[in-house]
């Protein structure tokens, strides 16, 4: 989500002068990224104070939140594959570090109140849709695999089929979508419309701003850390095998008289070979 989002999202409730600081900044974002309080306040012809309404008012505690964030967004933009490619020089001590963080960030993010609570509905829900853009296709695919092997009706939507496949979503249905910065257009509009309908939306995602945090109380904030040029599906992954983990213990004897018929369906039929 932009600056500009952000700030038509509480345009009808902005005062006359913070719509000029609403104007100032649309005018010059680097204001927002770089600038004090008193370089915005001067440029809209305001206070100081009238400049930390404005960010509270667009939902932060203050204007270094304000700023951190917007900073967070440039620093994003830098960071698209594109760019990576032309500057990359991280070496594999560092990719480590950044990996190993964003994996202790997935555990400490998804406390036991929070997993129990975001597997809850893949437990009981009539069936379970799997959403996802580009970078977290990896989480989606371990997260369809998973729940499949241990309860029905578990489908991967992908991007090409996602009017067909979602038509017949309803009510008592479940959607984890599976989405980070850049947010794909088509998860973030699906998982509106199947809110809409009354599908329950589990999101895991990369902070309170992401447009998927706005649909549901039952997301999760992950860091995804670059590798090369790409973003890591490591987190994702992780928080999908810890999702599937939580829904077996859940399910109980309902995950192993499952995983007992595949057994037997797979012996019968050959699946694997014998050594």
């Amino acid at each position: 989500m932009s600056v500009q989002d952000l700030i038509a999202s509480v345009g009808d409730r902005l005062t006359p002068t913070e719509r000029r600081i609403a104007e100032a900044v649309s005018g010059d974002a680097t204001l927002l990224a770089f600038g004090t309080v008193s370089d915005l306040a001067e440029r809209a012809g305001t206070s100081r104070p009238s400049i930390v309404r404005f960010a509270t008012k667009l939902g932060f505690s203050g204007y270094s939140e304000l700023q951190a964030w917007v900073r967070e967004g440039v620093s994003r933009q830098l960071s698209s594959p594109s760019a990576r490619i032309r500057r990359l020089g991280a070496g594999s001590e560092e990719i480590r570090a950044s990996v190993t963080e964003a994996v202790q960030w997935v555990f400490d993010a998804l406390d036991p109140a929070r997993l129990a609570a975001m597997a809850a509905p893949l437990v009981e829900g009539r069936r379970v849709w799997v959403l996802s853009g580009e970078t977290s296709m990896a989480g989606a695919r371990v997260l369809q695999s998973g729940l499949s092997m241990v309860r029905s009706d578990v489908h991967l939507v992908h991007e090409h089929s996602v009017g067909r496949d979602l038509c017949g979503a309803a009510p008592g249905d479940v959607a984890v979508v599976f989405d980070f910065a850049r947010y794909r257009r088509s998860s973030v509009t699906a998982a509106r419309t199947l809110s809409d309908l009354g599908v329950t939306i589990v999101a895991l995602t990369d902070g309170p701003l992401s447009p998927l945090a706005s649909i549901t109380q039952l997301w999760c904030e992950l860091r995804v850390p670059a590798v090369g040029p790409f973003d890591s599906s490591v987190p994702a992954v992780t928080a999908a095998e810890l999702l599937i983990a939580q829904v077996v213990s859940d399910l109980g004897d309902r995950a192993r008289d499952r995983i007992d018929q595949l057994e037997a369906l797979w012996r019968a039929t050959g699946t694997f070979i014998t050594t």
